[in-house]
């Protein structure tokens, strides 16, 4: 069963993005064929591979006309394991697009059924917000992973993201789970970062993952030469801590997976 990951927060500048696209590269370096989505207008993750000028069709064209295949828009990048689903700053007029129509929520769904059997892992990049495209995300999800900045406030507008979760779960996609919350852009010299660590792991316990993902002028870098951080600065501390996380997060899908068989041959 393909593991499908949405990375979420309604709250801007939390590294999002950043995750979404090196969780994705450290996840294909294992081996694991993988598939990053980007559902968000600004389209960096998209950027972040190719030049704007490089993308003819996008999620966009995906997700408002049906006779546009998944498959037609998926893109290769250098690593042989990691393809791309690009976005465009169109994706910002899906909302009015897709008014009224009943099947709004389930579009990436649909059209992602096809192509499943490809890809052990996809990852979705959502935008800063609760809206259409963040839901089609988690109506066809297994999981959702939380990125949350070391910083005061972090918490905030994380209950909006748990309560749409909830509902999701309640009648479109009963089996969204939480996979974790990772802590982004941690400052270990700041009593800020520490202090806020606290917080958060008072909050969410268990579901945070071990590992942290620190503050590096590198993972900010790469992007504009169109690399991930595993092969623009690979000794740095964001690869060595994304490879971390790449690895949590094959550890707690395995085990989601081994739960569900139990319950499903109970």
């Amino acid at each position: 069963m393909t593991a499908i990951i949405t990375v979420a927060n309604q709250k801007g500048g939390v590294g999002k993005t950043t995750t979404a696209i090196n969780l994705s590269a450290a996840i294909a370096d294992k081996g694991r064929k993988t598939l990053l989505i980007d559902l968000d207008p600004q389209a960096n993750s998209s950027i972040a591979f190719y030049n704007s000028g490089e993308i003819s069709s996008s999620m966009f064209d995906v997700l408002s006309d049906a006779r546009v295949t998944m498959a037609s828009v998926i893109k290769p990048t250098k690593d042989p394991n990691l393809f791309l689903g690009p976005g465009r700053l169109a994706l910002a007029k899906l909302e009015q697009v897709l008014a009224g129509q009943f099947d709004a929520p389930y579009r990436l769904k649909d059209a992602l059924a096809p192509i499943l059997k490809d890809y052990e892992y996809v990852v979705l990049d959502t935008p800063p917000s609760l809206g259409i495209l963040t839901v089609n995300a988690l109506v066809c999800s297994t999981h959702l992973l939380v990125p949350i900045q070391a910083a005061y406030f972090a918490i905030e507008g994380t209950d909006d993201l748990l309560e749409t979760y909830e509902r999701i779960r309640a009648r479109p996609n009963p089996s969204l789970k939480v996979l974790g919350v990772v802590i982004t852009l941690f400052d270990k010299r700041t009593n800020i970062s520490k202090d806020t660590h606290g917080q958060i792991r008072s909050v969410f316990g268990e579901v945070l993952f071990k590992t942290k993902i620190s503050k590096n002028v590198r993972l900010e870098e790469s992007p504009a030469y169109k690399e991930t951080i595993l092969t623009y600065a690979p000794k740095s501390p964001g690869a060595v801590e994304y490879k971390k996380l790449a690895a949590e997060v094959i550890q707690r899908v395995e085990e989601n997976r081994t739960t569900r068989r139990a319950e499903d041959a109970a």
